[in-house]
């Protein structure tokens, strides 16, 4: 089979559909990743193919960095994210079903599952949605697009916010959609959006893991949590000697680090972990990696640009970051505590599900964040309890396979057919529609 997989954003976005899109390669079937140029190295370093879809959200941060103070306000982002998702969904149509020709299943992550929707509509093509945060309505799970509630809140009011969410996503991401629908000669969607419309065979496949986050009892059978994509590189990572030597130099280090994350003031962001760091007596990894931190001048301290979390993360006693979902599960499964700031999106969701577990510490605040703060979480931590439970969270999530239970959940739904019943693939021609016609 030709299965084609929609995800955009950050290389953390795309990592775990490139993880799931190797496990279905060993099976047997033909992967396309459809996502932004900016993963195209990493897409194709794996061997999987690779076809283009714009969305450059590197680019969007560097050009706008206010972006990131806004992320964490999905009212004041929203206006900002409709003009952009506009902007990128020109092409898509075109994009898209260039990259659907001739697929027997789309897969169609976050932001561009309902492109892969509507491609599918058009086309006659069989779509799963999937997602790495949880997005389906319930009482139990709280929105993770709102600030993470102090106290639990009643079922009712829960599930309300979640409805109110999805009208509120809608917005954001109609003007773009409208647009796609009208270039396939697709039926406009109501002003709600496509959520209470779909028919019954829609299926969403979750891509976290149930020891972080369990199912909700209230969604479901078409609701599945398959558990973590990991995309693991330390069997072919080669570390510099130079990163070797410096962990054996003494005790094990903690890891800072952000990711994409792009900050407006690297180097005073920097010297106030180094400072933290310093007066708690603790040595560190840097990872500058796009320019969320600065290099800094201490022998107590490495720089690098990246290395393969499943690689370091073991070789860390903790690791303070942004709580994006990829490195959230990466340190969970380590098996290390967390130390979150969180920058955008979803990150407070998950700063706050690790303190759930009894995994993390409380978060930074990036707005006033200042030395004593840090030194406080870096020593939280360290703390005897916190570590064990994290010990205990990680064992649980290296049992997982995510990869080998997603597959085996969509051939469970029926979508995946069995590559000894395949016949010879017979490329549909997905001409793109004409507005005249």
């Amino acid at each position: 089979m030709k299965i084609a997989i929609f995800s955009i954003g950050t290389q953390g976005d795309v990592r775990p559909f490139v993880a799931l899109g190797l496990g279905l390669q060993a099976q047997g079937h033909q992967v396309c990743i459809v996502t932004g140029d900016s993963c195209e190295q990493l897409v194709r370093r794996h061997g999987l193919d690779y076809a283009p879809l714009t969305a450059d959200f590197l680019e969007l941060m560097a050009k706008d960095p206010e972006v990131l103070q806004r992320g964490l306000n999905p009212v004041a982002l929203l206006r900002t994210a409709r003009r952009e998702l506009l902007a990128m969904s020109a092409d898509w149509v075109t994009q898209a079903t260039q990259a659907a020709n001739g697929a027997d299943l789309l897969l169609g992550c976050g932001m561009v599952a309902s492109l892969a929707a509507a491609i599918g509509e058009r086309y006659d093509i069989p779509v799963v949605e999937t997602h790495l945060q949880p997005v389906t309505p319930c009482p139990d799970i709280p929105p993770m697009m709102l600030p993470p509630p102090r106290r639990p809140r009643p079922g009712m009011v829960n599930q309300g916010l979640y409805h109110a969410c999805r009208v509120l996503t809608w917005q954001m991401l109609s003007p773009a959609y409208r647009q796609v629908r009208q270039k396939l000669d697709l039926a406009p969607l109501p002003w709600y959006g496509p959520f209470y419309r779909r028919r019954r065979t829609h299926h969403v496949l979750y891509g976290f893991s149930p020891s972080i986050i369990p199912p909700s009892r209230y969604w479901p059978e078409s609701v599945r949590v398959a558990g973590n994509w990991f995309l693991d590189e330390a069997q072919t990572w080669q570390a510099p000697e130079s990163l070797e030597a410096f962990l054996a130099a003494g005790d094990k280090p903690i890891y800072v680090g952000f990711g994409s994350m792009l900050g407006d003031d690297s180097a005073a962001l920097s010297e106030v972990f180094l400072q933290a760091l310093r007066n708690s007596g603790r040595r560190a990894i840097f990872a500058t990696g796009w320019g969320g931190l600065a290099d800094v001048d201490d022998d107590n301290v490495y720089c690098l640009t990246s290395a393969p979390h499943d690689w370091l993360f073991p070789r860390v006693a903790a690791a303070i970051h942004h709580g994006g979902a990829g490195t959230t599960a990466a340190a969970a499964r380590a098996g290390i505590p967390s130390i979150i700031m969180p920058f955008f999106g979803d990150q407070p969701f998950w700063s706050w599900r690790l303190q759930q577990l009894g995994v993390a510490t409380r978060s930074l605040d990036r707005k006033s964040l200042n030395v004593a703060d840090v030194e406080q979480a870096i020593e939280s931590a360290t703390d005897a309890a916190l570590r064990q439970r994290a010990a205990t969270v990680g064992a649980q999530i290296r049992a997982e396979d995510g990869v080998a239970a997603a597959i085996a959940q969509l051939s469970k739904w029926g979508y995946l057919t069995p590559v000894s019943e395949l016949s010879p693939a017979v490329d549909r021609d997905l001409a793109e529609p004409s507005l005249a016609q």
